[in-house]
C-alpha cells in the first residue's frame, strides 16, 4: 500500500483500527519511521514499544528494556504473551531473521493475536523481504522520502542550530535553494542533516558550490549497490542532431515536468517513459543524457547485465533493489542501456530467471511510485519480447534511423565545435557526400581520426584529413546492411519516427 507523506500518519491509524496486525513499513529510514509511530501510537491513544537487537524491546519513556528480548523471537514470544493493546516497532529487522522458521511461527501467531484488538507489530529494515509463509498475514506500507516541505524544515533547524555555536552566513537565492531540495530528493533526513551540517560548520557558509558536494554524496548513495550509475547532467537537446519528432513530443511534456502541481490538476499523470529502437550509434545514448539536462533532473543508468546473479532469487532481489533506489531518487530520469540484454534470454537457458524478471519489470511499470521517467534504448528488436513493446507499457515507442545528408552536417559541425574547430574553414559538402550510411558515432570517429592523423604529421586539422578517415571507414550500414534493412521493415507500422 502506497502512500503519501500527509498520508502516512492518518492511514496507519487507520490500518490500527482496522485489525491489521502485522504491517511492514519499507522505508530506508528507520529514524524517520520511529517519529512516524510516536505519532500514530499518540493518536490512537496506544502505548508504543521499540525493539533493536541492540536493546531489545522497551517501552517508550522507560529506561529498561523488557528482560531477555534481544533475540527477534524472544521479542515476538514477549509481545505473544502480554497481553495488552499496544504498538510495537520492530526496527532493522533482517530477511533472514524473519525467515527462521521460529520466528515466523511466532509472528503468525501475534498476528491471530492482535487481530481482535487493536494493536499491531511494524517491522521495518533495510531490503526486507517478506518471507513467503507470511506474505498473506503482512499489509506492506511504503513510506515516500521526505518531502520538499520536510527538507526546507530541516535546513532552517539546522541553520538555527548552527547559529548558536558559531557565525553563520547562507548566500543561497531561491533558485539556488530550490536546485539544492532537488539535489536532496532521495535522501533520508539524517543523510541531509550529515551533509547540510558539514558544509555548514566548515566555513561557516552555505552557498551555491555547496550544492555541488551534496551531489557527490547522492552519487556516492545511488552507485553503493554497483547496480546503478549516477550521471552528471551535462549534455544537452542542442548537442544531438536532428530527432525532431522526439525532441517535439518531449517539448509536449517538459511543461508537465517542470509544474507537476498544475499537471496533476488537470489529470495530468507524470511520462512514464519512451522505448528508443534502431541503428547503433545514431544518438540513442546521448538523447538520454540530454532529456534528464532539458528535465532538470538527475540521470540515473541501469546496465542489466550487473542484475543477473548465479544465487536463486538474487537476480530479482537486485531488480527490486535498483527500482526502488531509481522511486527513493525521484523525480529522475531512468535510463535502461540495451533493453534487449535484460529480457532476451530463453527459459530453458537461464531458468525462466529472464522470464521473471521480465515479469517483474511489467508490473513496476504499471505500479512504480514517484516520479521515474524511463528511457529504455534498444539495438536488436528482434530480441525484444512482445509484451515490453505492445501499446501501453511505455508512453511511445520511437525508430532512430540513420542520419539523413542535413543531419551528418549537423553532426560534423557539432563534433568540429566541440574540438574548437569552425566548420566554416572546412568544406563539408564533399564529406557529407562521401558518409551516406554514416552513424552519429562513426561521423564522430571521423572526426577524431582526422585529428590524429593531423596531430602525428604535425599539421593542423585539414580537408584531407577528415576524406582520408572517411574513405577508409567501413559504417555498420554496410556490414550489416542486412540486418539494418529488417529492423527498418519492423519499425515501418509499429514505431514513430524520431528523426
Amino acid at each position: 500500500m502506497p502512500l503519501r507523506s500527509h498520508e502516512a500518519l492518518h492511514d496507519l491509524a487507520v490500518l490500527l483500527r482496522s485489525r491489521h496486525g502485522l504491517i511492514h513499513l519499507e522505508t530506508g529510514d528507520d529514524e524517520r519511521a520511529a517519529t512516524l509511530l510516536h505519532h500514530v501510537a499518540d493518536r490512537v491513544g496506544l502505548p508504543l514499544f521499540e525493539w533493536s537487537r541492540a536493546r531489545g524491546l522497551r517501552r517508550t519513556g522507560m529506561s529498561e528494556s523488557v528482560y531477555d528480548t534481544q533475540e527477534l523471537d524472544k521479542a515476538l514470544q514477549h509481545i505473544l504473551h502480554s497481553g495488552i493493546d499496544a504498538l510495537y516497532h520492530l526496527e532493522g529487522v533482517t530477511t533472514s531473521a524473519l525467515a527462521a522458521e521460529i520466528t515466523t511461527a511466532l509472528a503468525r501467531e501475534v498476528e491471530a493475536e492482535l487481530k481482535p484488538r487493536i494493536g499491531a507489530v511494524v517491522v521495518t529494515g533495510a531490503g526486507l523481504t517478506i518471507p513467503e509463509a507470511l506474505r498473506a498475514r503482512v499489509t506492506d506500507v511504503h513510506l515516500p522520502g521526505p518531502s520538499e516541505a520536510e527538507f526546507r524544515a530541516l535546513l532552517a533547524q539546522i541553520v538555527r542550530d548552527v547559529s548558536e555555536r558559531q557565525h553563520v552566513e547562507v548566500t543561497l537565492t531561491e533558485d539556488d535553494t530550490a536546485t539544492l531540495m532537488k539535489h536532496l530528493a532521495g535522501l533520508t533526513l539524517m543523510e541531509a542533516e550529515k551533509i547540510l551540517t558539514k558544509a555548514l560548520v566548515e566555513d561557516g557558509r552555505l552557498e551555491a558550490m555547496d550544492i555541488q558536494h551534496i551531489a557527490d554524496h547522492k552519487r556516492s548513495i545511488v552507485e553503493r549497490d554497483g547496480l546503478l550509475e549516477y550521471y552528471p547532467v551535462e549534455a544537452s537537446l542542442s548537442d544531438v542532431a536532428d530527432l525532431r519528432g522526439f525532441k517535439a513530443w518531449l517539448a509536449q511534456r517538459t511543461a508537465v515536468v517542470r509544474d507537476p502541481v498544475r499537471a496533476r490538476e488537470m489529470g495530468l499523470p507524470f511520462p512514464k517513459g519512451v522505448l528508443l529502437m534502431g541503428v547503433p550509434g545514431c544518438g540513442k545514448s546521448l538523447s538520454a543524457k540530454a532529456l534528464a539536462s532539458e528535465w532538470r533532473m538527475p540521470l540515473l543508468r541501469l546496465d542489466p547485465s550487473v542484475l543477473y546473479n548465479k544465487y536463486i532469487g538474487e537476480t530479482e532481489r537486485n531488480f527490486r533493489r535498483a527500482m526502488e533506489t531509481a522511486e527513493r531518487m525521484s523525480p529522475v530520469v531512468l535510463w535502461i542501456d540495451e533493453i534487449e540484454k535484460a529480457f532476451s534470454t530463453g527459459p530453458e537457458s537461464d531458468g525462466g530467471v529472464s522470464q521473471r524478471l521480465l515479469g517483474s519489470f511489467l508490473s513496476w511499470l504499471q505500479e512504480r511510485q514517484g516520479d521515474v521517467f524511463v528511457i529504455a534504448t534498444a539495438n536488436d528488436v528482434q530480441r525484444l519480447p512482445p509484451e515490453l513493446v505492445r501499446k501501453g507499457r511505455f508512453d511511445e515507442l520511437f525508430f532512430v534511423d540513420l542520419p539523413s545528408a542535413d543531419t551528418r552536417r549537423e553532426i560534423l559541425e557539432i563534433h568540429l565545435r566541440t574540438r574548437e574547430r569552425d566548420p566554416g574553414d572546412f568544406g563539408l559538402d564533399a564529406l557529407v557526400g562521401m558518409t551516406e550510411g554514416f552513424s552519429g558515432s562513426e561521423l564522430e570517429q571521423v572526426v577524431v581520426s582526422g585529428l590524429y592523423t593531423a596531430f602525428a604529421s604535425g599539421d593542423a586539422l585539414a580537408d584531407d584529413h577528415l576524406r582520408e578517415a572517411a574513405s577508409s571507414t567501413r559504417p555498420l550500414s554496410t556490414t550489416m546492411s542486412e540486418r539494418i534493412s529488417r529492423l527498418r521493415a519492423w519499425a515501418d507500422e509499429r514505431t514513430v519516427r524520431a528523426n
